[in-house]
């Protein structure tokens, strides 16, 4: 305790790189692997060559990944961006499955009534197929949450800044209340990416809440 009594500032500092950096491309992500998700349900052909495509694509070893980047996007090795669009790769790997899953879960009956009271094209996606497809989605992004933060952490090995270096840093010079430190960090920001993953879908799903209620 008394190397993380000496270290807060530190640790914060770390931390709000971290959220930056899991945050961000989880929200990326989703933007990217929603239309994606939709295709695959609208044109069946599609499903299996999205599906495997987005599934190799988190088959790349993540140190490998961050390494290439700046090769590809002509930035800087210890720029962010690297990470953040590593991430964004990760993030919709893991999505596009779960939105398209999550479309294919609304029942037939629901589209055809909203077929019939004039619910068409994007209004009707975004009015209904949306969200009712939030609960499966809001599953596969909380995998995706924790995944983030996981594999962030991974990026100190290129030198960019977030709560790994607590890993890195304290493997080189054996303090093992850094390393605690920084197993304690990640863990607890990943409960609170999930903690805020389950209140926005308690949030967009309010039905849920009033059938849970009458039952």
């Amino acid at each position: 305790m008394e190397w993380v009594n000496d270290h807060w500032g530190d640790i914060f500092a770390l931390a709000r790189s971290h959220v930056w950096l899991a945050g961000l491309p989880l929200v990326l992500g989703l933007l990217i692997a929603l239309p994606l998700g939709w295709a695959a349900r609208r044109w069946s052909r599609l499903y299996p060559v999205l599906i495997s495509a987005s599934g190799l694509l988190y088959t790349i070893p993540s140190l490998a990944l961050f390494v290439l980047m700046p090769l590809i996007l002509g930035t800087r090795v210890l720029d962010r961006a690297n990470v953040v669009v590593a991430m964004t790769i990760y993030t919709v790997a893991l999505l596009v499955r779960t939105v398209a899953d999550g479309l294919g879960s609304v029942p037939e009956a629901t589209l055809q009534a909203a077929r019939a009271m004039g619910y068409k094209g994007l209004r009707r996606f975004f009015g209904v197929e949306l969200p009712l497809a939030v609960p499966v989605i809001a599953a596969g992004l909380r995998v995706a949450a924790v995944s983030n933060v996981s594999i962030v952490s991974v990026a100190s090995l290129i030198g960019v800044s977030q709560l790994g270096n607590l890993l890195t840093d304290g493997y080189d010079r054996f303090i093992t209340a850094e390393i605690v430190a920084g197993i304690v960090a990640c863990v607890v920001l990943a409960l609170l990416f999930d903690g805020l993953i389950l209140l926005g879908q308690r949030l967009l799903t309010p039905w849920v809440r009033a059938q849970g209620g009458r039952a």
